[in-house]
């Protein structure tokens, strides 16, 4: 065998071990991240393994290193980032910019959102956040609703505290004519404790001193004027009635609240001045 023949064997000799030293290696490793990822090393933060892929990622230029987050005044951008599983220096090797942004959007707090890409390593996200403007009760269950009427979910922060309070059917969808007619008055506004919608046809409203306005389903501007003018030239609402009813165009009744008389009060009362 001649020495050519000879090199040539021992190369294709040391080709044929280099390349089952790979597969060998290529399998070790799939086998270990397999164990790693079934394990939940790789998503749990106090691993060490949770930052490998990002740091290799780190190392191609390829990771999440500077996160840009925009547009938030309401929430936390841990929520933002906790809703994309994704943190600072997390691997973007497939991530999907046009996904995450229909995932922030699908966030009930979330009207819009952009997620842009900047490459090799900065992530661009922008929200405009719903703005909180009543709290609704509906079936036992209180949501914060925007301007629109638009689900917020439960309240979660303490600005909750300082919104109007509607309820019943509808009153979502109804409450923002509401409140922009009372402001026209703010002093008749400040009283208002809560509104409740009947029949998802008008409103009947409850002020910080237990008096009921039931307001008609047409003309309610009008109405608010003429109980107001009323509230303000005799003071209406400060002598013992429980409710003032509008319901009829063009009509007002009032009902007196009922005083509660204990028994045997009178008898005790009269034996006293004896």
């Amino acid at each position: 065998m001649s020495r050519a023949q000879s090199a040539l064997n021992f190369l294709s000799l040391r080709k044929t071990q280099a390349l089952a030293r790979l597969v060998a290696f290529s399998i070790l490793a799939f086998s270990v991240s397999h164990g790693l990822t079934k394990g939940g090393y790789f998503e749990n933060p106090a691993s060490p393994w949770s930052r490998l892929s990002g740091t290799v990622a780190s190392m191609m230029g390829l990771a999440a290193d500077n996160i840009q987050i925009s547009g938030l005044s309401q929430h936390d951008p841990q929520q933002l980032l906790a809703a994309l599983n994704i943190r600072p220096g997390s691997n973007m090797i497939g991530f999907d910019a046009n996904q995450a942004r229909m995932t922030l959007q699908e966030m009930n707090w979330v009207k819009a959102a952009t997620v842009e890409r900047d490459y090799p390593n900065t992530l661009k996200i922008n929200v405009v956040e719903r703005i909180a403007f009543a709290l609704w009760q509906n079936k036992q269950e209180l949501q914060l609703i925007d301007e629109t009427g638009a689900s917020m979910g439960h309240p979660q922060f303490l600005m909750a505290n300082h919104l109007p309070i509607v309820t019943g059917e509808g009153a979502n969808l109804a409450a923002a004519e509401l409140v922009n007619e009372l402001s026209a008055i703010p002093a008749l506004s400040q009283k208002v404790n809560g509104a409740a919608r009947v029949g998802n046809r008008r409103w009947t409203l409850y002020l910080d001193n237990g008096v009921k306005v039931a307001l008609p389903e047409q003309g309610v501007a009008d109405a608010l004027k003429t109980v107001w003018g009323l509230e303000q030239q005799q003071g209406i609402f400060e002598k013992g009635i429980s409710m003032v009813d509008m319901r009829i165009p063009h009509q007002m009744i009032v009902q007196v609240a009922e005083v509660e008389v204990v028994a045997g009060a009178a008898d005790k009362g009269l034996s006293q001045k004896k």
